[in-house]
């Protein structure tokens, strides 16, 4: 099998899933824009052979590149970033090359525009918060005269929570209109809860392999606020969650995919969306989640997913054995700028036992994810909240 990855060197989890891939006997064919002596050993020891391109933003380049591996090594039979910024380059390779798996330009729209996923939630009977297309102020005020403030704007094609606000008042929203960026943007309506992402790897009929469950507050809140970030990872996704999520994975078709969706747990009834306690979709995700996620999967099943993904493309289900021992997985970040209670050496001889990993972030992560993370381990919720308490207090 030939498997081309593009950007295989970003984030650091592609080289785990690299790994897996060639130790089932995938030729993994990397395309980056970073030089090769500067990939780490163990990508380079994963990969068959890497094509370097001097930007991926030219698809000139990545097209030549995907070119001579087909001449070299033959034809293509998968092609994936695991990178949420480049699926529509995939998709136009995909298209180009007639690669059979995966989702193509005509499609793409579905998985990568805001707007477009709001229509796929609908049509479904997924519930979801109300949006607006960003055109005027008038609308704007129009919009949120009937949903109330305060109200999202994001990019309707974006990363993450990049580009994201919350508009509190119609000064803020005024201002917003004054300054309004270039690309399309969505204002949606504001449900107020906690973030939960249904996150698993799909075989070939959209059904689960694996499945998982982070739960956290709003990013928008600490990127706009910087605040410091906690979140955790469990095996024990709420069936409502588990229904929700498995019955967006087929109205969108996510076949053969590790996918990371996020869902609103409504603390609030909201008419015609649902009670508290109820889940409203967000928007889906077409990759792994980023940072340490998928890490913080493997502590808190005993599994690795990395393997389970591998296991999907080379055989078309899973034969790693169930999940092992479970636990609360917690991530806990501090940002620069704050003060905090405990030092570094005070939380390591406190937790030490519990901390399976702690190291300094990539700075492009530190306004989302933190400068500075701990990732620990608990049975019990209450003991996981006193690790917050003490890492960010």
């Amino acid at each position: 099998m030939n498997y081309v990855f593009i950007s295989p060197a970003y984030p650091v989890t592609c080289t785990y899933f690299c790994d897996r891939l060639h130790n089932l006997g995938v030729n993994v064919l990397g395309i980056g824009d970073v030089p090769y002596d500067a990939l780490n050993g163990q990508l380079k020891a994963s990969l068959t052979e890497y094509y370097y391109v001097d930007s991926l933003e030219d698809y000139d380049q990545v097209y030549r590149a995907a070119a001579f591996f087909i001449h070299k090594y033959g034809r293509i039979d998968w092609l994936e970033s695991l990178n949420e910024y480049w699926l529509p380059t995939d998709a136009r390779l995909r298209t180009d090359f007639n690669i059979a798996v995966g989702t193509r330009e005509d499609g793409i729209g579905d998985l990568v525009k805001k707007s477009a996923m709001k229509r796929v939630f609908l049509e479904a009977g997924i519930p979801t918060a109300r949006q607006h297309i960003v055109t005027d102020s008038g609308a704007g005020r129009a919009f949120a005269a009937q949903v109330g403030y305060p109200v999202i704007v994001k990019p309707d094609i974006g990363v993450g929570a990049n580009g994201a606000m919350k508009l509190k008042t119609e000064e803020e929203l005024l201002a917003f209109y004054k300054d309004l960026p270039s690309e399309p943007y969505v204002m949606e309506e504001f449900l107020s809860g906690d973030i939960c992402t249904y996150d698993a790897v799909l075989d070939s009929a959209c059904e689960p392999l694996f499945e998982s469950m982070c739960t956290y507050e709003p990013v928008i809140d600490s990127v706009q606020n910087d605040e410091n970030i906690h979140f955790y990872t469990t095996a024990d996704v709420p069936t409502k969650l588990l229904e929700l999520g498995r019955k967006t994975a087929k109205a969108f078709g996510a076949d053969r995919r590790f996918v990371h969706f996020e869902f609103i747990n409504l603390t609030r009834d909201y008419e015609g969306i649902g009670k508290a306690g109820d889940y409203a979709a967000m928007e889906v995700n077409m990759r792994p989640a980023g940072g340490h996620d998928p890490d913080m999967m493997n502590i808190a099943q005993s599994i690795d997913v990395f393997q389970i993904y591998a296991e999907m493309v080379t055989l078309g289900r899973r034969v790693s054995p169930a999940s092992g021992e479970r636990f609360l997985c917690a991530y806990a970040a501090r940002k620069d700028g704050h003060d905090f209670t405990h030092s570094h050496a005070e939380i390591m001889e406190r937790y030490g036992g519990r901390i399976v990993l702690q190291e300094e972030m990539p700075p492009i992560d530190w306004p989302s994810m933190g400068r500075y993370v701990y990732l620990a381990r608990f049975k019990e919720k209450e003991e996981m909240d006193r690790y917050f308490t003490f890492v960010l207090g």
